[in-house]
């Protein structure tokens, strides 16, 4: 067999093979429906949008979401915990359907996920003050001590745009502290997680009381070809910004309504 016969050979092998997996992927809905069960990667120790209940339930909005995933498929559904290490692999991996994680949709991660659209929610940078200290405007920051955290990319605007003197640690915990003994007026975080940091009651005497900044969309990914679920979650989505269900549970778990979300329930409805 000449070497022209052999090349073309292993173009249409390829080429096969390329189908069969494209085909594989293009029936995931089907699969999903015909073993009756959703497995959904979520986050277990990121409150209020993934964790555990003393029982071990899954609880949060993302959690509640994926049952409305698997709601509307008619299955049941599974979680599988997940951390930002290992959220993706998980996925790439088979060993999840799906993937609600707290996940920023960036051009990036698209490259090796499909990150449905539109995305469900949005995070930004805020601040936690004791409820003693009243700042109604984030101008009110300037000359003001506020912790921080090495390398989070926001420390640069904090200073830079609102004039405050950031103070950064290493850690959460150490900047935490800092902000109870009072070295720091202020602790500049990512907004949804001093909404988990402000479920806590022994925080209960600080507040978030400004507007975010810089909010970064997240999204909601499969399996890269996946399309008849992007499809459906796609759907799902817009149906949830339609209906109101992310302000809802954004309620339900005691958390301030994201500028986000009520951008996208305002252009849905």
């Amino acid at each position: 067999m000449n070497a022209k016969k052999l090349a073309l050979l292993g173009i249409l092998a390829g080429l096969g093979a390329t189908i069969a997996v494209n085909s594989a992927r293009a029936d995931a809905l089907s699969d999903i429906k015909a073993k009756g069960v959703l497995v959904v990667g979520v986050k277990a120790d990121y409150p209020p949008f993934g964790s555990l209940s003393p029982s071990g339930e899954n609880v949060g909005i993302e959690p509640d979401l994926a049952r409305e995933l698997a709601k509307g498929l008619g299955v049941k559904v599974q979680f599988v915990p997940v951390v930002a290490a290992n959220r993706m692999q998980f996925l790439e991996q088979g060993k999840i359907d799906v993937m609600i994680a707290t996940m920023n949709d960036t051009p990036e991660r698209a490259k090796a996920v499909d990150i449905v659209h539109p995305d469900y929610y949005a995070s930004g940078y805020n601040i936690m003050v004791p409820k003693t200290v009243h700042l109604t405007s984030w101008s009110q920051l300037k000359g003001v001590p506020v912790c921080a955290i090495q390398g989070a990319f926001y420390n640069k605007e904090v200073a830079e745009k609102f004039g405050a003197e950031t103070v950064a640690f290493t850690g959460v915990a150490e900047a935490l502290t800092a902000l109870r003994q009072g070295r720091c007026n202020a602790f500049v975080y990512d907004d949804t997680a001093i909404e988990g940091k402000l479920q806590d009651p022994s925080w209960k005497d600080y507040d978030m009381p400004l507007e975010s900044q810089d909010a970064q969309p997240w999204g909601i990914a499969v399996k890269l070809g996946e399309t008849d679920l992007a499809a459906y979650i796609s759907k799902s989505i817009i149906d949830w910004d339609k209906t109101g269900l992310i302000l809802s549970l954004e309620t339900k778990y005691g958390i301030k309504h994201a500028a986000f979300a009520v951008q996208m329930h305002n252009k849905y409805k």
